[in-house]
Formats: structure tokens, C-alpha cells, sequence
């Protein structure tokens, strides 16, 4: 899973960037201090992981991953190549999903850019949100048409299916032209299917991690900018991540019982990092299934819904190919059991088939033949 952190110049990308992998990129105050995207791969924290690796003392425990690439600011006219445009919109379109980092604190220090880079303007975050929007709106708009010109050209020999395809993207062309995102374009079924053929970007999941000052981020609830970030986000269906990305950058460099204490003093369950894992997982509708022995434990991260033999196909094409069945039990069930065995011996350990639908925290052995 790769997940694009963009947003305005100076909003906190890089810092949070910086808080999540540790990667030191560098941050500035100053508008394209990000030119060419800094990567960074960070391990997805599952306990029941852990106890595996415990239980089985394998040669490898090999942990979920996510890559986070850290993007460089838009400015207003991305669209049409202002700024660094043309690679911000290419390295978006190349990621799962988007964090958006949306500034939620005022700081006269701190330069909130939109249009013109040597002007510092007030920091106002839903129209920091519309201002990025508009340049991936844009950007699919000139997208669509042309795709409704191929399709356009396609259907005149009578073919039904290239003039319904025309039909449906000069609709989604007229609701883009009007300012709205593709992701608020309603349709379903096989339309929706054609839609992600198109690889639009304003059609990309998106997280907003409002980004507080540490006061901002201790009373959220008095936050005015949050409020107007949550309204926003609720009314397109994206989720919000309430973040203050400086705190996470001083605990980054905490070591592990450190920062369980500082987390603790914040009245924090959990890092930045965790939460806006959990924030993809959902955003996303993933999963995680283990696999378990002596030579490696491992998490596989799938969509919901996935069938065993393409949960297989993750580890390898030979053995989705070859697939027999799934040997299965849920963690929690062996965790009550005490053990594998245990729990085989109370009939927990399953047979599945080929429709056997994955679930989260299944530990299983495949079988095939190849």
C-alpha cells in the first residue's frame, strides 16, 4: 500500500513525513523545500504478530508495509504546471490514497502559501482543501474529455457499449466542470468499475491529518479549524486524522517505554503513526492474514472480502494457481486454545475451500499443488 502525503506549502507534510519514518527529510520553512518526493517504508504494528514471532521463535518475522511518500507542495495552477504541477499530480497518481495535510493553527512565523509563493495569507483550511481539489479536479477533467472524445469516435461504428462509456464520462465531465470531485460522483456497479479504469486522482481515497499546534491539539474540542475540517469531511465520506505533527516528531525520537509515558501524559492511546494506519485499514476496507512457522511469521495485508485462493495468490501466483485448501483458525480462537494444537484437538482448526471469504486475523497454512 503506497499513501501520497501532500497538501499547501508549509501546512507540516514533511514533518509528519519526517515523525512517521524517521527518514529525516528535510523540512523547511519554505514553500518547495519538497521537490522530488522522499519515500519511506514504515512496518504495520500488529500484536498478534508479535506473539506469534513469541510462540514460534522463527528465523524471519516479516511485518506488514506501507509506503509513504512524501510530495511536494501545490500551489494554485498545478493543473496548469505551476509550481512543481506536473510531478505533484504524477507522484499523486501514483499512490493508493492521499493524505491531505491541512494546516489547523495560526503562526504569524509560519508562511501559509496558495497562489503566490512570496505572499503570506490567512490560514484557512477548507479553502486549502478546495484550492488542492480544484488542480486534481482539473487535471481529471482534461483526463475525461479526452476519454469521451475516444469514446465518442469508437461508438459510431454502433457499438452499445463505447456509447454508454461516452455517456457516463460527459456526465462525470459536467459534474468535475462544476468544481465537484469524482469521488462525489454517484454511480454504482459496473459503472463504477469503468470509473477506476480512468485513474482519476480526485477519485483517490483521501485522509485529511489536520495539522495543531500542541494547544490546539490538547483542546480539539475548542478547535475551529478542526470543526470545519470534520463538517467537510463528513459530508464526502473521507476520514480525519487530528494530529499535531511537531509532537509526533519529539515522539519518533522516543525510545519505545519513553513513548508509551509521553502518549500516556497526553491522554493519547496511540501514536500519529498507529492511528493513521488504522485510519488507511479503514479508509481502504484491509485486512491482515498471518501465516506462522518456524522459518517465518508474516502479515499479509488484503482487501475485505478476499477469497483464499487470491489471499494465496499474495504469498505466491503458484500456490493461488495450485490451491487445495486453507487450513484456518482465527488468532483469538488459538489464543484461547493456548496453542495450534490445542485448538486443533478442539475441532477450531478449519478446512476451507476455494469460497472461503479471508478473515481479519485468520492465521493459515495453505495447501496446493502445482
Amino acid at each position: 500500500m503506497k499513501l501520497g502525503i501532500v497538501g499547501l506549502p508549509n501546512v507540516g507534510k514533511s514533518t509528519l513525513f519526517n515523525a512517521i519514518t524517521n527518514a529525516g527529510a528535510e523540512s523547511a520553512n519554505y514553500p518547495f523545500c519538497t521537490i522530488e518526493p522522499n519515500m519511506g517504508m514504515v512496518a504495520v504494528p500488529d500484536e498478534r504478530l508479535s506473539k506469534l514471532s513469541e510462540m514460534y521463535q522463527p528465523k524471519k518475522t516479516t511485518p506488514a508495509v506501507i509506503e509513504f511518500v512524501d510530495i511536494a507542495g501545490l500551489v494554485k495552477g498545478a493543473s496548469n504546471g505551476a509550481g512543481l504541477g506536473n510531478k505533484f499530480l504524477e507522484n499523486i497518481r501514483r499512490t493508493d490514497a492521499i493524505v491531505h495535510v491541512v494546516r489547523c493553527f495560526d503562526d504569524e512565523n509560519i508562511m501559509h502559501v496558495v497562489a503566490d509563493a512570496t505572499q503570506n495569507v490567512p490560514v484557512d483550511p477548507l479553502g486549502d482543501i478546495e484550492t488542492i481539489d480544484l488542480e486534481l479536479i482539473m487535471a481529471d477533467l482534461e483526463m475525461v474529455n479526452r476519454r469521451v472524445e475516444k469514446a465518442s469516435k469508437n461508438a459510431k461504428s454502433g457499438n452499445k457499449q463505447f456509447a454508454h462509456e461516452a455517456e457516463l464520462f460527459a456526465e462525470l465531465a459536467k459534474h468535475l466542470d462544476a468544481g465537484k470531485s469524482a469521488r462525489t460522483f454517484e454511480c454504482g456497479g459496473d459503472d463504477e468499475k469503468l470509473l477506476a479504469t480512468a485513474d482519476l486522482l480526485s477519485l483517490k481515497p483521501v485522509i485529511y491529518a489536520a495539522n495543531m499546534d500542541e494547544d490546539g491539539f490538547a483542546n480539539q474540542a475548542d478547535n475551529k479549524y478542526l470543526t470545519l475540517v470534520r463538517e467537510k469531511a463528513a459530508k464526502e465520506g473521507a476520514q480525519v486524522l487530528p494530529i499535531c505533527a511537531k509532537l509526533e516528531q519529539e515522539i519518533a525520537a522516543l525510545e519505545p517505554d519513553e513513548r508509551a509515558m509521553f502518549l500516556e501524559e497526553l491522554g493519547v492511546e496511540a501514536s500519529g503513526l498507529d492511528r493513521l494506519i488504522q485510519c488507511s485499514y479503514t479508509l481502504l476496507g484491509l485486512i491482515s492474514f498471518l501465516t506462522y512457522g518456524e522459518d517465518e511469521c508474516r502479515a499479509w495485508t488484503i482487501k475485505n472480502g478476499t477469497k483464499a485462493p487470491q489471499a494465496a495468490g499474495k504469498i505466491h501466483s503458484d500456490i493461488e494457481r495450485g490451491f487445495i485448501r486453507a487450513e484456518t483458525i482465527n488468532f483469538a480462537d488459538m489464543i484461547a486454545c493456548g496453542s495450534v494444537q490445542a485448538a486443533k484437538e478442539k475441532g477450531l482448526l478449519r478446512s476451507e475451500g476455494k469460497d472461503y471469504v479471508v478473515k481479519d486475523g485468520d492465521m493459515i497454512y495453505f495447501r496446493f499443488n502445482v
